[in-house]
């Protein structure tokens, strides 16, 4: 069997020294595409260092971003990354058996995504866990808006190996990403049905968050990780929270005072 090619395809917005991490990880790779929502920091220019395939547009949902790169990608196999993550040594080798054949009969595979918060790899919480994103072209397609899903028509496996994932450097990053991230969930979730009853938005205000909480420093033993775990877990109970209140504030007048 004739070793079949990779193009890796990165999603960037304003993400600027990060997105050479990434690029770096992947140049190896047989083509790199790059699909961006109009960064204004240097991000396509250190992009155009790297590849000359860089799709620049407006922003219309990480679904449709993802399939527009899938779809400007030569590749048999596609690996779509955020430009905040960085492919390890181990996965990169994993990928090469793949595109010799290794593929154990699957079209898609899950792979390990291991979050970097404030210098520390968190293993417990939740936070180590598994990204499908990677899938052999024509045989899956991304739905979904902000948090999209990959659809796959074939079988999916599962790989051990994976990426590492900086999704912020300090708090006010975080902040300043969760603000944007939580203004399109809630627009999408408003433009889905704007007659939630407030009884279940204020479910979702007081008790839902909580209950992340616990399930996320408690279940998921996000403890183990000390102080990093006492934050994250606060920090993405509150990201919920705020999502919600965004949503009440755009339905609030159907909920009268």
């Amino acid at each position: 069997m004739a070793e079949q090619k990779l193009s890796v395809v990165i999603l960037t917005k304003d993400i600027g020294s990060k997105v050479r991490n990434c690029l770096e990880s992947v140049k190896w790779a047989d083509e790199i595409v790059v699909v961006d929502g109009g960064s204004i920091d240097g991000t396509t220019d250190i992009a155009k260092e790297y590849t000359d395939k860089i799709i620049v547009s407006e922003f219309h949902g990480f679904g449709e971003e993802r399939n527009k790169g899938t779809r400007a990608a030569s590749g048999d196999w596609i690996l779509q990354l955020d430009g905040d993550e960085v492919v390890t040594d181990e996965f990169k080798k994993r990928l090469e058996r793949l595109l010799t054949g290794d593929d154990e009969g699957c079209v898609s595979f899950k792979f390990r995504r291991k979050n970097i918060f404030l210098d520390r790899p968190m293993m417990y919480g939740g936070w180590y866990h598994y990204s499908a994103h990677l899938f052999k072209k024509g045989y899956a397609r991304y739905e979904g808006d902000i948090h999209e899903k990959l659809v796959v028509n074939g079988r999916q496996g599962m790989l051990e190996e994976g990426v590492l994932h900086y999704p912020f450097y300090n708090f006010s990053e975080f902040i300043d990403r969760q603000n944007r991230y939580t203004s399109l969930q809630a627009e999408e979730m408003h433009r889905a049905d704007k007659n939630i009853p407030l009884k279940e938005v204020m479910y979702n205000l007081k008790v839902r968050p909580l209950k992340l909480f616990w399930k996320m420093y408690v279940k998921k033993k996000g403890y183990r990780e000390k102080t990093h775990g006492l934050i994250f877990s606060i920090l993405f109970a509150w990201v919920h929270f705020l999502k919600w209140a965004k949503y009440w504030e755009l339905a609030r007048e159907r909920y009268g005072k």
